[in-house]
C-alpha cells in the first residue's frame, strides 16, 4: 500500500505555489496526497511568519498532526522554520525542520530520519544562493496556474522579516520560465499568475533580463489566454513595464501595488522609499496610461508611532485612490526587525478598531468597484462550474464571477464567457452568458 502525505500551507502565494511542488515530489516518490483532516503517514506543515499570529497557527497546525497520527512524521519547512528553528525543535512530535532552501529532495529526507530527536536542516543563506528549482506540482487541468519566477528581496522595510527568511533577490533564468510556462498550459492552465517575493525586481541578477522582457516571451506562447503579475512594489513599476501591459492582448488590467501607509511620517519609519504624493500619483499615471486599469493594495495599521491623525491620512489617501480590493494588517512586531524596536507601538484595542474601519472601508470600496461593471459585458475565465446553477471564475481585472448555466456550460471550464453582467453581491458579480 502506498504511503500517505499530508499538507497544510499557510501564508502567500509563493507558499501554495511552493507545496504543490513539494506534492508532486512526493507522488514521484510513491506517496499518495491525502487530505490533512486525514490520517497520513506524513504531515509537511508550509508555515508562515509574516506576523506573530502565523507563527501561533503554524504550531497549532504542527501539534494538529501530531494528534491526527501520534506514530506518523511531521514535517516543519517554510518561513517559520527557516527564521526559528530552534523555536519549531521544542514542540514535541516534530520530526523533521527544513527552512525555505533545500527542499528538492525531501522525500528521501524523510525516508532516511531516524528515530531521536528533530533533525534540523536549517542552514543561512549565502551570498548567492541557487534558484530553487522544483517540479510543477499543479493539479492536470486547473484553469489558473501560480508560477513562481522570483526569489528572495534586497530591500530592508523595517517591519518586514521576509529578507530574513528568503535570502537575497534571485531570479529563474527566461528559458526555464518558458519551459515551466509551456508545461503548465500543456497541463490545461489558461491564466499563469507570476509570482515572486519581490517580482519586480524580476531579471535584476541576470544580464539583459526585465519583467517586461520576460513578458514579450511569455506573450507569444500559443494556448495561454492570460497572464497575471501578483504583486509589485511601486518603485519597480517602470516605463518599460507599463508600455508592455498597454500592447498585450493577454496580461490582465489588474495590479497589486501594496501601499502600507498613506502618511509620510510613517512610510519614512517603514522604511518604504517613496511618499504618499508620490504613491498617488503613480496611480493617477497608471490609470492614465492603462484605461480600465483595477488597483488593489496592502495597508498596515497600527505602526509604531501612528497618531490618530496618521490613520486618518491613510483612510483619506485610500478613499480617494478608490482601490478594487483592500488587504488590510494589524503591525505585528518581528524578531530582527527595525520596526521590533520601535517605541510607540498602539495598544491591541486601538490596532482592532482601526483594523475594523480600514476593512470596513475596503468592502465599500470594492462593492463600489463591483457595481461598476453591472450593465456592461465581462469576459469570464470559467474555472469550476457547479453542476445546474453557474459556472465561476475572474473577470480579467479580478472581480470573481458566477455565470447562470441555463442547462448549457457543462464543458466550459477553461474557457472565456461572455457574461452580460446583472448585479454584484458581496466579493462576487453575476449574470447571464451571451450567445
Amino acid at each position: 500500500m502506498k504511503k500517505r502525505v499530508a499538507f497544510y500551507t499557510l501564508g502567500c502565494k509563493v507558499n501554495y505555489c511552493e507545496t504543490e511542488s513539494l506534492e508532486a515530489l512526493f507522488r514521484q516518490a510513491g506517496y499518495t496526497v491525502a487530505d490533512f483532516e486525514d490520517v497520513a503517514d506524513v504531515y509537511v506543515i508550509n508555515t508562515c511568519t509574516v506576523t506573530h499570529l502565523s507563527d501561533h497557527k503554524s504550531r497549532k497546525m504542527i501539534r494538529r498532526a501530531r494528534r491526527r497520527n501520534p506514530r506518523g512524521i511531521v514535517v516543519a519547512t517554510g518561513c517559520y522554520a527557516q527564521g526559528f528553528p530552534e523555536e519549531l525543535a521544542k514542540i514535541a512530535g516534530v520530526d523533521l525542520i527544513v527552512g525555505t532552501q533545500g527542499r528538492e529532495k525531501l522525500p528521501q529526507l524523510v525516508e532516511s530520519l531516524r528515530e531521536g530527536a528533530p533533525l534540523n536542516l536549517v542552514r543561512p543563506y549565502g551570498e548567492r544562493p541557487a534558484f530553487e528549482v522544483m517540479p510543477y506540482g499543479g493539479k492536470h487541468r486547473r484553469t489558473r496556474g501560480f508560477l513562481k519566477i522570483q526569489e528572495g528581496c534586497n530591500r530592508r522595510c523595517s517591519y518586514c522579516i521576509i529578507p530574513l527568511v528568503r535570502g537575497p533577490q534571485r531570479s529563474l533564468p527566461p528559458q526555464a520560465v518558458l519551459e515551466r510556462a509551456r508545461e503548465m498550459i500543456a497541463a490545461g492552465c489558461r491564466e499563469l499568475v507570476l509570482t515572486g517575493i519581490h517580482l519586480g525586481m524580476y531579471g535584476s541578477d541576470l544580464e539583459g533580463v526585465t519583467l517586461a522582457s520576460l513578458l514579450r516571451q511569455l506573450e507569444k506562447l500559443e494556448g495561454l489566454l492570460r497572464l497575471r503579475l501578483s504583486s509589485l512594489e511601486p518603485m519597480d513599476i517602470t516605463g518599460e513595464l507599463v508600455e508592455q501591459i498597454a500592447l498585450s492582448s493577454k496580461i490582465c488590467p489588474h495590479l497589486h501595488i501594496p501601499l502600507q501607509s498613506g502618511d509620510d511620517a510613517v512610510l519614512e519609519r517603514m522604511n518604504r522609499g517613496y511618499r504618499a504624493a508620490e504613491y498617488a500619483y503613480l496611480i493617477q499615471w497608471l490609470r492614465q496610461e492603462l484605461p480600465g486599469l483595477a488597483i488593489s493594495t496592502d495597508v498596515i495599521v497600527g505602526f509604531p508611532g501612528e497618531t490618530e491623525e496618521q490613520h486618518r491620512n491613510t483612510m483619506d489617501l485610500v478613499r480617494r485612490l478608490k482601490f478594487s480590493r483592500l488587504h488590510v494588517f494589524k503591525f505585528s512586531p518581528r524578531p530582527g526587525t527595525a520596526a521590533a524596536e520601535m517605541e510607540g507601538e498602539p495598544p491591541p484595542s486601538v490596532k482592532e478598531r482601526r483594523s475594523r474601519e480600514m476593512i470596513a472601508l475596503g468592502e465599500e470600496l470594492a462593492s463600489a468597484y463591483r457595481k461598476r461593471a453591472v450593465g456592461s459585458i465581462q469576459e469570464v475565465l470559467v474555472e469550476k462550474v457547479v453542476p445546474y446553477r453557474h459556472g465561476e471564475g475572474f473577470t480579467p481585472d479580478y472581480i470573481r464571477a458566477r455565470v447562470a448555466l441555463k442547462g448549457q456550460g457543462r464543458r466550459w471550464r477553461g474557457r472565456e464567457i461572455k457574461m452580460l453582467v446583472q448585479g454584484e453581491e458581496k466579493n462576487f458579480i453575476f449574470g447571464t452568458p451571451l450567445r
